[in-house]
C-alpha cells in the first residue's frame, strides 16, 4: 500500500479553471470512481490552499500495488482530468512529497482494501 500527500503549485491566473476542474470532478463522481478502480486507488482527495500569494493543490492518496497510471488510461474522465492538469499545474515547480510518518488505518479497513 502506498500513502502519499503531494503539493503542486497552480499556474498564476488559473484559479477559476481550477474551480471548474474541481467542479467537473464533483459533477462526474460516478465516472471518476470507476477510473479509481483501474488505478487500484482506495482513497484520493484533493486539497486547495493559498499560501503567501500562491495557490497550491495537494493530492492525498492511498493506493494499492499494481494500479494503472492515470496517463495510461483511455477513459474520457482521465483524459479531461489530464487536460485540466496540463493547463493548471505549474510544471516549473517541483512537486513536494510530504514525508509519511505514521499510517493509521484499522485492520478491518485495510483488509477491505486488499
Amino acid at each position: 500500500m502506498n500513502v502519499e500527500l503531494t503539493r503542486f503549485r497552480v499556474k498564476e491566473g488559473k484559479s477559476d479553471r481550477v474551480k471548474e476542474w474541481l467542479k467537473f470532478l464533483k459533477d462526474n463522481m460516478k465516472d471518476v470512481l470507476v477510473t479509481l478502480e483501474g488505478e487500484n486507488m482506495y482513497v484520493e482527495t484533493i486539497f486547495r490552499e493559498n499560501l503567501n500569494g500562491e495557490e497550491f493543490l495537494y493530492w492525498y492518496s492511498v493506493q494499492g500495488e499494481g494500479g494503472q497510471e492515470v496517463d495510461q488510461s483511455e477513459h474520457w474522465i482521465d483524459k479531461k482530468h489530464l487536460e485540466f492538469w496540463n493547463e493548471c499545474i505549474d510544471a516549473t515547480f517541483k512537486p513536494i512529497d510530504l514525508k509519511t510518518e505514521v499510517i493509521m488505518i484499522p485492520q478491518k479497513v485495510r483488509n477491505s482494501m486488499i
